[in-house]
């Protein structure tokens, strides 16, 4: 939350409004002497689990390298794969995960490497992060030494076997995360997934993947990647027909 604006960092699936279970919470809290502040949701990537309720919200934000996927409701770029399983209270009776898609979502705001999000009392600079997905990004509130990293690191195996995931990429973004705790610029990740963590952790995450990042490694990513595209297009394709 901030002095001017309130941001929502990610909006999960979207079965559910998200911003009307925030107002109802209460944690959205309202302007001076008017409504509530503007809303802004801002997604780090357009992979399905962070993408899908961004059609609850008026304002939009995503990186310019897949605005045009969430603009057409790209569902093989958002990677769209949801099982019954997964969903412990389904939106309405006789839905089933089947049906579940990314809907196109019109951005309000493009955003770029560099780019300030301010939310009056706090910024947010956008760090272009791509190899989890070509469009992927930070929020770097560089006064908090605060990372929000989306699904760039997180506390767990990084994916790089998706499409449009790219090892070389992800490489040159965890040197870049490793040059933040270097530098002393972050001492709290907030990721995509998993538990909150420090910079020492970030640090070993991001050096592990470059460590590991080998032929043998991209060989495997290779081959996982070309079956993913496989069952991504067939499913998808199920879903439109």
């Amino acid at each position: 939350r901030g002095s001017q604006r309130d941001v929502v960092i990610d909006a999960g699936l979207g079965l559910r409004s998200l911003p009307e279970y925030l107002r109802d919470a209460g944690l959205l809290a309202p302007a001076e002497g008017a409504g509530p502040r503007p809303l802004l949701a801002v997604a780090t990537h357009v992979h399905f689990d962070h993408s899908g309720g961004l059609q609850h919200f008026e304002e939009v934000a995503v990186h310019s390298a897949e605005a045009a996927a969430l603009l057409q409701g790209d569902n093989y770029e958002a990677v769209t794969w949801l099982s019954d399983r997964e969903v412990a209270r389904p939106p309405r009776p006789g839905w089933s995960a089947r049906q579940f898609r990314v809907p196109p979502v019109r951005p309000s705001r493009l955003l770029q490497e560099g780019d300030v999000i301010s939310l009056g009392d706090r910024q947010l600079t956008v760090m272009h992060m791509p190899g989890h997905s070509r469009g992927s990004i930070c929020l770097h509130d560089k006064d908090r030494k605060i990372l929000f990293s989306g699904d760039v690191v997180y506390d767990g195996s990084m994916i790089d076997w998706l499409p449009y995931s790219r090892i070389s990429d992800y490489v040159a973004s965890c040197q870049r995360l490793m040059e933040l705790v270097d530098r002393g610029l972050v001492e709290k990740v907030l990721p995509g997934h998993f538990n909150i963590f420090g910079a020492e952790r970030l640090y070993r995450l991001a050096s592990n993947y470059i460590s590991q990042a080998g032929v043998c490694h991209k060989i495997s990513t290779c081959a996982m990647r070309s079956i993913a595209s496989i069952a991504l297009r067939v499913t998808n394709s199920r879903i439109t027909s």
